[in-house]
């Protein structure tokens, strides 16, 4: 499976499946994409619920949770995990919030790593945002290869790093396109596009007893 550089490290290989979940939510976005606008997605990963938006065009490929660790993977439609020119990830790293050694910036610098060990001499990285996202500190980088391992394609992406409360989340936006000797360049219109095709990003309190669509984290300001 040519898995996204980022995606690669984060999962063993026997994995849970949540196929009723995954179902509703391919219902969901098959609406969504036939009407041609976006969909709200509201997951709760560990201790809190993360919303963001599915661009239209967009179809799950996969959805696992093993241990403290949490993977959403979404493909263009056509397009599969094995081969595909766009990619939407999300993940969930559980209790990873609670240490004060990690800040999203350090997040986001240990996953440019990973780029960066994967191609050293056609990696770029660039600081997007410092920010916070429901009140709690997040980071958005770009970052690039641009001659990614198995050498005919180029992978950038856009990443959300998020504190939770207790837990830490990333949001990606990765594409692939031919690659290149040379560092591909940020393109800022594109990529900040993109960041706004995914807004609102939001993280909210798991509130008992409460079903989805999750009121609470719709209206949450």
């Amino acid at each position: 499976m040519r898995k996204s550089i980022l995606a690669a490290g984060f999962l063993a290989a026997c994995l849970f499946d949540p196929a009723h979940a995954a179902d509703s939510l391919q219902d969901a976005i098959k609406t969504a994409n036939a009407q041609g606008h976006a969909v709200k997605s509201i997951t709760p990963i560990f201790s809190q619920l993360v919303m963001f938006s599915i661009p239209a065009g967009f179809q799950l490929g996969s959805e696992h949770t093993q241990g403290n660790q949490y993977i959403r993977e979404m493909v263009l439609e056509g397009e599969t995990l094995d081969r595909w020119t766009q990619m939407i990830t999300i993940t969930g790293f559980q209790g990873l919030g609670a240490n004060p050694n990690v800040t999203p910036q350090g997040f986001a610098a240990m996953l440019a790593g990973r780029f960066k060990n994967a191609c050293p001499t056609t990696f770029a990285a660039k600081e997007v945002a410092n920010l916070t996202i429901s009140g709690q500190p997040a980071f958005i980088a770009w970052i690039s290869c641009g001659t990614a391992p198995g050498g005919d394609h180029s992978e950038s992406a856009v990443i959300f790093s998020i504190k939770g409360a207790n837990d830490y989340y990333t949001l990606q936006w990765a594409e692939r396109e031919a690659a290149s000797s040379q560092p591909m360049a940020f393109d800022d219109a594109k990529w900040k596009e993109r960041i706004a095709r995914l807004n609102p990003v939001k993280i909210c309190p798991i509130i008992p007893g409460e079903q989805a669509p999750y009121p609470s984290c719709v209206d949450q300001k």
